[in-house]
């Protein structure tokens, strides 16, 4: 890494690596790691507590009087009050993790006043050091990234996150996707967003759009995407998003054609952009070709009846 970083950012990665170092020991195997349920497809694993502690550790250490808002522990540590605050997902991506699927990260930012100052996204299976400091750039390892430039939405290619927690909204996601797979060169599903945005600031995909996110899943890699060119916000294109639960990025026109097509499923939109999507037609429900192809058969070849979709508070509309 350069000698001129940071120091806080010198810091993160110090901590960010001691955390890679405990993932990659329990990844030889995997198996023998124990798994809770916080929710239903929401798992906790003992890496990630181990993880998030060594991080917590080697943070304030350095920096005692700051203070720490963690995912698993929550902002239970550190000066609560202060300017400064570690934002910290010791591990991004737990369910690929224990099913030993090698995309997964550790992310770790610094909000200042309110600002991302910092940024670490550290990939332990790649040795891939995603790093940003505001207004200095950012970096794959020792490399400036940019993002890309590709303006045709047809060429483009988007990563997003797919609807696994109870009440998500289904047939949202599922017009959502159709709207974006049918205009861009392809729609991928990751599973981690700390690195989705890292990809999307190395150029690697260009854009990005997922709902459901917290800030430990997001503050890092928003500061990849602004330091390397890109824009990022809610999915009605506001920059105020941290805490809002949608998030799009992109390079400046990937995110505008974005934006243009994900504003009306924001939870932001206007009355009558919600009940534009509120009575669209749905594309799986009771009675739909996709659920009955989908759904389990009976002895008799019977399908049983679907059930019908719930809410969610954090859903869109």
């Amino acid at each position: 890494m350069s000698s001129n970083q940071h120091p806080m950012l010198n810091v993160a990665v110090k901590a960010a690596r001691a955390a890679g170092a405990i993932i990659n020991r329990a990844a030889l195997d995997v198996e023998a790691v124990r798994v809770s349920q916080k929710q239903v497809n929401d798992f906790v694993t003992e890496v990630d507590h181990a993880s998030e502690q060594a991080i917590i550790d080697t943070l304030l250490g350095a920096y005692p009087d700051h203070a720490i808002w963690a995912e698993e522990s929550g902002r239970t540590q550190g000066r609560q009050g202060s300017d400064f605050v570690w934002v910290i997902d010791p591990l991004d991506g737990t369910t690929n993790f224990i099913h030993g699927f090698p995309v997964y990260c550790v992310s770790i930012a610094l909000i200042v006043k309110g600002k991302v100052e910092q940024a670490v996204v550290y990939d332990p299976t790649r040795n891939d050091l995603f790093t940003a400091t505001r207004g200095r750039g950012a970096y794959l390892n020792d490399r400036r990234l940019r993002v890309s430039k590709r303006i045709d939405l047809s060429k483009c290619l988007v990563s997003t996150g797919f609807p696994f927690r109870p009440g998500d909204n289904f047939n949202a996601y599922l017009r959502m996707m159709a709207d974006v797979m049918q205009r861009t060169a392809g729609l991928r599903r990751p599973g981690a967003a700390a690195l989705d945005l890292a990809y999307v600031a190395a150029g690697w995909t260009d854009g990005f759009f997922e709902t459901g996110l917290s800030p430990w899943d997001v503050a890092a890699g928003s500061l990849l995407v602004t330091e390397a060119g890109g824009l990022i916000g809610n999915f009605t294109g506001e920059s105020d998003f941290l805490e809002q639960k949608e998030c799009v990025a992109g390079n400046p026109r990937v995110y505008g054609q974005l934006v243009g097509m994900l504003s009306k499923y924001s939870k932001f939109a206007t009355a009558g952009q919600k009940a534009e999507v509120r009575n669209a037609a749905p594309l799986v429900g009771p009675g739909s070709t996709a659920a009955a192809d989908a759904a389990p058969q009976d002895d008799a070849g019977a399908a049983p009846a679907a059930d019908k979709p719930q809410g969610n508070e954090d859903a869109p509309f």
